[in-house]
């Protein structure tokens, strides 16, 4: 995908744009079968919470063996399936009490119709969305953002609170320090409606820029 004119017009962005090449966020953002649905990708982020990618891996599969089609590569157990099983049972997936409980709320929070079918969310805008789904416990603001950009293909959102984002930025802009998030809001009002790319490139510098203000080393 070629980059928004309003990014391209951003000297330190073209500069980066034209040696990384066009935003890829769509081929990452393709579907996972497993949860495609919000509230199947609810369930996988509170299960992989503070986690190393293998780790939340092996305790989701094991809580998706838990479904109806006792298969770990399928979607997670349903809402009724997942407010059925006890303490004990969860706590062998690898979940701590207190992502039970999160995954709990979240299946309640299905039944309830807080949480959106697919369809239903496509239906809703950004903010809804945010305010909606944080009022669940364990969901914030940064997880429904992650949905929105990763699963819903939502071309505005701009994860301030995200460190790899803020770190990006600084790269790219060659500033001292990380940006707060509300710095980074403002100083990115600009490339709206396109913030999500944005988010992209940030993630790209960090990774491939170096650090205009490495930490100081102690004589």
């Amino acid at each position: 995908m070629h980059p928004p004119a309003c990014l391209a017009r951003d000297a330190d962005l073209a500069a980066f744009i034209a040696t990384v090449g066009p935003c890829r966020l769509h081929e990452q953002a393709a579907p996972d079968p497993q949860t495609v649905d919000p509230y199947a990708s609810l369930i996988k982020a509170v299960t992989g919470q503070q986690l190393h990618n293998a780790a939340a891996r092996t305790i989701f599969r094991r809580l998706c063996a838990l479904g109806a089609d006792h298969d770990e590569n399928g979607p997670p157990p349903a809402p009724q399936e997942l407010l059925a099983l006890d303490d004990a049972t969860l706590r062998r997936c690898g979940l701590s009490a207190t992502k039970a409980a999160s995954l709990r709320a979240i299946a309640r929070g299905r039944l309830d119709g807080l949480v959106p079918s697919l369809a239903e969310a496509r239906q809703l805008d950004d903010a809804t969305l945010i305010k909606q789904l944080t009022a669940l416990r364990g969901v914030g603001q940064w997880t429904v953002e992650m949905l929105l950009i990763f699963h819903l293909n939502r071309p505005d959102v701009l994860p301030a609170g995200d460190l790899g984002v803020q770190e990006g930025w600084k790269r790219l802009k060659k500033l001292p320090v990380r940006p707060t998030p509300r710095q980074l809001r403002d100083a990115t009002m600009g490339f709206s409606p396109h913030r999500s790319t944005l988010a992209w490139y940030c993630w790209q510098a960090k990774a491939r820029l170096p650090d205009p203000a490495p930490p100081s080393k102690k004589p």
